[in-house]
């Protein structure tokens, strides 16, 4: 499936921010939009880059959908700004302290009751015995629906997310089914794939604890994190899958065989860093983050049965969260983050993602409670309390 379409607006088109440690990628205005899927979107994406000729910049940028049968939104900007450094994509602006704002309404998807009878339906199919392809692992997402008596300024909303310095920020445009605009924002700390020249990098993640305030209740839960056989067979699934898709395109790869800890401003989590040279260093990162994507770190195991679990537990529809946000080039190269802790934006309201994934072993209410301090990161940019007793309700445990 494929389609395309032409256009320049190089002062109001909709603009790409991607900052991480040593990137930042900023563009303006839209010169084609490219709406494929599967192998037709790589392909559409290499021969518009090689056949380029009226200015527009050499790179294409976006997001792909968790679903990645549904057509991707990506586009190819007007010009683009890139930069070897951290660098914000306006004059900084005062951001401490908090307004502490209360929105006019507030509503999970599912709420907690619900996510936690979700949660158990998932574990028993993952015990289940009687299928020739066994559930190992699943990711079950909640949404919670913000509504606000102002505009959300995104600018704004995406400095705020840049204050934490373990995570990658990034805002693209996405076109809703009903034609209306909207921006997904968000802040991961997790790398689906980095591709220059003939290296490739993956970071995944998975296994997580939440983090404290208090530094001796932090370090405890760093450590149980660490010694916990439940969040190492997690991750070691994330890891495994990650290295056998890589390896049949590298001809060196490196997969570590433990996991070290890495933290966010408000997560511990298990992570990888895996690295390897390619075969092929024509291979663009565009075709290595369709292959990988969704990695068992944001879908499960098997891949398939585990969508079809997706697909029966989850009331909403994904969209481009647990999906990938990132930039391709005309030489291939390029870096791709997965879409979480991230929020749909559209005016005055904003839909915030958050999953936990789910094996043999796992808790109701242990993953209710991880999904709510994923939901953190974004309401405090927002300047939401989470704490603030208006809010004090069983979806923000």
């Amino acid at each position: 499936m494929i389609a395309g379409s032409c256009g320049r607006d190089c002062s109001r088109g909709p603009s790409f921010r991607l900052a991480c440690a040593d990137e930042t990628i900023v563009t303006a205005g839209v010169a084609y939009r490219l709406a494929a899927s599967g192998e037709a979107l790589s392909r559409a994406a290499e021969r518009r880059l090689a056949e380029t000729d009226d200015g527009a910049a050499r790179i294409v940028v976006g997001a792909l959908p968790f679903d990645s049968r549904e057509r991707a939104q990506l586009f190819q900007p007007v010009s683009v700004d890139r930069r070897a450094s951290r660098a914000p994509a306006h004059a900084p602006r005062d951001l401490s302290g908090s307004r502490g704002l209360a929105p006019l309404h507030l509503r999970a998807e599912p709420a907690a009751e619900a996510y936690r009878e979700s949660v158990a339906a998932a574990l028993a199919r993952i015990r289940a015995r009687t299928s020739t392809a066994r559930l190992e692992k699943v990711v079950l997402a909640r949404s919670l629906v913000v509504e606000m008596a102002e505009a959300i300024d995104v600018d704004h909303l995406v400095e705020r997310l840049s204050a934490d310095p373990s995570a990658m920020t990034y805002a693209t445009p996405l076109r809703a089914r009903d034609g209306g605009e909207r921006v997904l924002v968000g802040a991961t700390p997790e790398l689906l794939v980095d591709k220059r020249g003939a290296r490739v990098r993956s970071h995944p993640l998975a296994g997580s604890a939440r983090r404290s305030p208090d530094a001796s209740q932090d370090r405890a839960a760093a450590d149980s994190l660490r010694r916990s056989e439940k969040d190492a067979r997690e991750h070691a699934l994330v890891a495994e899958w990650t290295g056998d898709t890589l390896a049949p395109f590298c001809a060196t790869l490196r997969v570590p065989k433990t996991p070290t800890l890495t933290a966010t401003q408000t997560m511990w989590h298990l992570a990888s860093d895996i690295e390897g040279t390619l075969r092929d260093p024509s291979m663009s990162s565009l075709r290595l983050a369709q292959l990988l994507h969704p990695t068992p770190a944001v879908c499960g195991t098997p891949r398939e049965l585990a969508r079809e679990t997706i697909a029966a537990l989850e009331p909403f529809d994904r969209g481009c969260y647990a999906g990938a946000v990132g930039w391709c080039d005309d030489t291939g190269d390029g870096r791709w983050l997965v879409a979480i802790r991230c929020a749909e934006i559209a005016g005055t309201t904003a839909r915030l993602f958050a999953g936990a994934g789910i094996v043999d072993g796992s808790d109701p209410q242990g993953e209710l409670l991880e999904t709510a301090a994923k939901f953190g990161a974004l309401l405090r940019a927002l300047e939401i309390d989470p704490c603030a007793p208006a809010l004090a309700i069983p979806e923000l445990a």
